[in-house]
């Protein structure tokens, strides 16, 4: 069965409180206190730790890489990637782009992902 998945940043605290969490809470079903992977219609990438502090690069780039496996497990479903860990984790977007580069065709990729 075909699903089309919200993939946002989060938290480790999955607080889903600001900026595309609380959208994946409001609109995709992400339940609060998951911080990682598959909740609602909606997929975790933290990006910040409990204390809402950013996370290094190589932790975030470990959950990219388990999202990506994830997405390689599912490929009937589409999975709309939000510029991830651009907003308030303060990363820059081709920074995050290419820790996303060896995602499967249906990941669909945000525009500051782009080439």
């Amino acid at each position: 069965m075909s699903r089309t998945i919200f993939v946002f940043g989060s938290n480790l605290a999955g607080r889903h409180g600001a900026g595309s969490a609380l959208e994946a809470h409001r609109n995709h079903g992400a339940v609060r206190g998951v911080a990682e992977g598959l909740t609602g219609n909606a997929y975790a990438i933290p990006t910040k730790d409990k204390n809402l502090r950013t996370l290094p690069i190589k932790d975030i780039a470990a959950s990219v890489n388990r999202f990506i496996f994830f997405a390689e497990d599912h490929p009937i479903w589409t999975f709309n990637l939000v510029a991830v860990g651009t907003g308030l984790a303060g990363y820059r977007a081709e920074k995050m782009a290419d820790l996303f580069r060896h995602a499967p065709p249906n990941v669909i990729k945000p525009p500051e992902f782009l080439p």
